[in-house]
């Protein structure tokens, strides 16, 4: 859930919603209304050092946007950027499938100093997002249409497995970064392991 949907009246009948569907209510980093993130789908991030962050704003979700359209257009994906009319957690940067569904939302936030771009793409598992947002979004009071809940798999009408998405955003980010793999470092991992339980527990996913 992003911070309209925390803050609206029937939040804890959409978090009940979801949870009856088996996903936890887990508030987002990035702006945004509600979405879905199950085990076909892929979630992404970037963290941008920044002096002044508000002048960048729309360059950066520009480029994230373009990051991931060009990578579903790798896969043979007509992916184009834009907002879909009707779709879920609708944004100007939404990337989507032949102006018809959405395939992935991105959000932002930005602190003193800086900025973070991140989003959810959608690989396989449309009917699942549409299924467990349409109980959320009706408890919101929010209007949207199913029939913009896309993912690659219905669009190039194979099973898309989320790691095909993921070599295929690192193939696009190689191509204009060097990009160097890294593990997480213990402090990390066990900073995040402390504040882990404040978020809310996970069962299968989470709308976020």
């Amino acid at each position: 859930f992003g911070r309209q949907d925390v803050a609206a009246p029937g939040y804890e009948a959409a978090a009940a919603a979801a949870r009856a569907q088996g996903f936890a209510a887990v508030e987002r980093l990035a702006g945004g209304r509600a979405a879905l993130f199950h085990e076909g789908t892929i979630a992404f991030a970037r963290a941008y050092p920044d002096p002044e962050p508000p002048r960048r704003t729309y360059a950066r979700f520009e480029g994230m946007a373009g990051v991931v359209a060009r990578a579903l257009k790798r896969l043979g994906v007509a992916a184009r950027v834009g907002e879909v009319p009707g779709e879920y957690c609708p944004g100007a940067y939404s990337v989507n499938a032949r102006g018809r569904t959405k395939l992935a939302g991105i959000g932002q936030r930005m602190i003193r100093g800086g900025a973070h771009v991140g989003g959810v793409l959608v690989a396989a598992g449309e009917g699942l997002v549409a299924d467990v947002l349409d109980p959320v979004y009706d408890a919101l009071g929010l209007d949207w249409d199913r029939r913009t809940s896309g993912s690659a798999s219905a669009e190039l009408g194979r099973e898309v497995d989320p790691d095909e998405l993921i070599e295929a955003m690192l193939a696009e980010l190689g191509a204009s970064h060097e990009l160097v793999p890294a593990d997480v470092d213990e402090a990390t991992a066990a900073l995040a392991s402390e504040l882990l339980p404040a978020a809310g527990e996970f069962d299968r996913g989470a709308v976020g």
